[in-house]
């Protein structure tokens, strides 16, 4: 779900998935992506997330990556992606972590002497609720969920949460970009594993 420009779905079919459906919002990016694959069991189309139900399909893994915080309802798309995923099949998903998309004046840093991040105020956190922000001159709404709101969101639904990861990097990803250095302070992303119950 938000396939983009399809490289998570190439990658699955290199790792033995059967057969792949990416949807996406985007019509440039879907028609980028069927026109960089001949594979005939790596289908692209443009179809909201929300509409995942009208595929007519079973998944054994539905996966998404970074567009679960812009659903609005995002309760209604767990009861979807659990509708069409056979049973036992899992979720995964990721997304701006809540600390992220907390702040309803957006992201900012509590800076020392040097211009140096410090630390990452938090507020707003328990206000589930659109948050406006300007992104490189672009309006952009995104969805403030807590962290129990996304994870009881789940549970509620059919789900048992099998896994979560705050990626966090280690030192040799530190040498190489030290600007990631701020993901130890506060997370940018987090990724869930849910499977159908």
């Amino acid at each position: 779900m938000g396939c983009g420009f399809g490289f998570s779905c190439a990658e699955f079919r290199k790792k033995g998935a059967a057969k792949v459906i990416g949807i996406d919002i985007s019509e440039k990016m879907v028609n980028a992506a069927n026109s960089e694959n001949t594979d005939e069991n790596l289908i692209f189309m443009k179809l909201d997330i929300d509409k995942i139900d009208t595929l007519g399909v079973k998944f054994d893994v539905v996966y998404s990556s970074m567009t679960m915080h812009y659903i609005a309802d995002f309760v209604a798309v767990v009861k979807k992606v659990h509708s069409v995923l056979n049973d036992g099949g899992v979720f995964v998903f990721s997304q701006e972590h809540p600390l992220v998309t907390a702040s309803k004046a957006g992201p900012t840093w509590i800076m020392d002497e040097n211009d140096v991040k410090t630390a990452a105020p938090i507020s707003d956190y328990l206000e589930n609720s659109a948050r406006n922000y300007i992104w490189f001159e672009t309006n952009v709404t995104k969805q403030h969920r807590s962290f129990s709101a996304i994870a009881n969101s789940l549970l509620e639904n059919g789900f048992t949460i099998e896994k979560v990861v705050e990626p966090t990097p280690d030192a040799r990803v530190l040498e190489i970009a030290p600007r990631m250095y701020d993901e130890i302070h506060r997370p940018t992303a987090i990724v869930i594993k849910a499977r159908k119950s």
